[in-house]
């Protein structure tokens, strides 16, 4: 079944739940010839909600400007460099839970600003992170994240390939439960340059994340009770090296070390990647003919368990308003707008996980009552996958650690030190940071 179709259902599932605009919401208010300047979130698995806008701008007259759109980790650099000259009047910002305690000051509080009504809407634990400090800082999109197993079903339909495989590494070829049984994979299906087993965002926060979540798998911690770097451990060696491995066996791509997440998504729509780790909100595209070349190949699965535990490192995405925005309701009125169940209904049908309880209803109806296979594997996966998740720590120095870090995985990875070496080194520069910040 394709969007579209998808769209509909969850809309006749909506009206059958009896889940309507709040009066706040169906009103958006009258902004005629103002103009609200934005610094938001890049990227194809956005561009759906930003179509929306011009809805927005034509129920209340006023104009979006969109000052700057870059991938999450550039707009974070573009917003300290505006905070610290000063430069902070544009009035709407794409946020994230994990970037969010960094911004002291910048944000205002929305419970001062959004009907409390409107607010209970939302899913309670995702609104409970979107906090920092008591204030309610961003209102959260249909992007709650924890990312899943993307897999290619033909590799397991192949009896030759299944023959092989066992002959090899001795047990069945099936979809991957752990990380070891992953790389064993992954290393079999590459054939490079044509073929990879899997990808790896190589860079930013984004490799640090998935370092830390197969550390917690693995038995470890990122930081300790005092917030003392912890991840030079045995279980981050063993974390470290399962990226090593891989590139050295050259089961992903050359360029992997400079990956994040929209070249991971454009790789596995490629078809040259067997087994990809990402979020729900490459679902849709993924499944997409008109977009992917695996479309009517995808399976999905929960994400694969480390040695102690199957873990999700998780947050999500949001809106927040400034407090130097000069028409701070005009912005409020438009972050509604794009975190409504209107615009969650039509997100989450290209596969983002909604964080409103009507809409995540809405979409279980409709995937149970409808012919989407695919929509409702996928949404078992997900919700599987959310029970192991967790956030990253609420701390501000969370992203600088992160900048720290990756680094120093990078060349381990490229082999220029060795795992212990690497680990080590970071581990005494967030040290030093951690004692700089009063944590000890």
């Amino acid at each position: 079944m394709k969007n579209t179709q998808f769209i509909k259902t969850i809309l006749v599932s909506t009206l059958m739940l009896g889940a309507t605009e709040t009066a706040f919401a169906a009103n958006w208010g009258s902004y005629n010839n103002l103009t609200v300047e934005a610094k938001l979130i890049g990227g194809q698995q956005y561009e759906g909600l930003y179509a929306r806008i011009a809805k927005w701008e034509e129920a209340t007259g006023a104009k979006v400007k969109i000052i700057s759109k870059k991938s999450h980790f550039e707009i974070d650099k573009e917003i300290k460099s505006d905070m610290a000259a000063g430069t902070t009047k544009w009035c709407v910002g794409s946020n994230h839970s994990s970037f969010a305690p960094q911004y002291e000051g910048l944000y205002a509080n929305l419970n001062d600003l959004v009907p409390a009504p409107t607010l209970a809407e939302y899913v309670p634990g995702v609104m409970a992170s979107s906090e920092v400090g008591g204030e309610l800082l961003m209102l959260p999109r249909a992007q709650f994240d924890v990312s899943v197993l993307y897999y290619l079903k033909s590799n397991y339909t192949d009896s030759a390939k299944s023959a092989e495989f066992k002959k090899q590494y001795g047990y069945d070829l099936a979809v991957p439960e752990t990380w070891v049984q992953m790389k064993d994979q992954a290393i079999f299906f590459a054939d490079p340059p044509n073929f990879y087993g899997t990808q790896y965002a190589g860079k930013d926060e984004a490799i640090v994340g998935r370092f830390y979540e197969m550390l917690v798998a693995e038995g470890g911690q990122y930081l300790g009770k005092n917030n003392e770097p912890t991840f030079n451990s045995e279980a981050g060696q063993r974390a470290l090296q399962w990226f090593v491995d891989l590139y050295k066996a050259k089961a992903v791509p050359a360029g992997t070390t400079s990956y994040v997440w929209d070249d991971l998504g454009q790789g596995f729509a490629s078809g040259t990647v067997a087994l990809n780790l990402d979020w729900p909100g490459w679902a849709g595209f993924f499944n997409d003919p008109a977009a992917s070349k695996a479309a009517g190949n995808v399976g999905v699965a929960v994400q694969p368990m480390g040695s102690v535990k199957r873990t999700g490192w998780s947050g999500h995405h949001g809106f927040s308003v400034t407090n130097d925005c000069v028409n701070k309701d005009a912005a409020v009125s438009l972050i509604s707008f794009l975190t409504s169940e209107e615009s969650q209904l039509a997100e989450s049908a290209g596969g983002s996980l909604p964080t409103r309880t009507a809409v995540w209803e809405a979409n279980l109806a409709a995937a149970k009552n409808g012919d989407d296979a695919f929509r409702l594997e996928s949404l078992a996966a997900f919700a599987e996958g959310a029970k192991h998740s967790f956030a990253v720590p609420s701390i501000p120095e969370w992203i600088e650690t992160t900048n720290i870090v990756f680094p120093e995985l990078q060349a381990a990875i490229l082999g220029d030190k060795t795992v212990k070496e690497a680990l080590d080194s970071a581990a005494e520069e967030v040290d030093e940071l951690m004692q700089e910040s009063g944590y000890y």
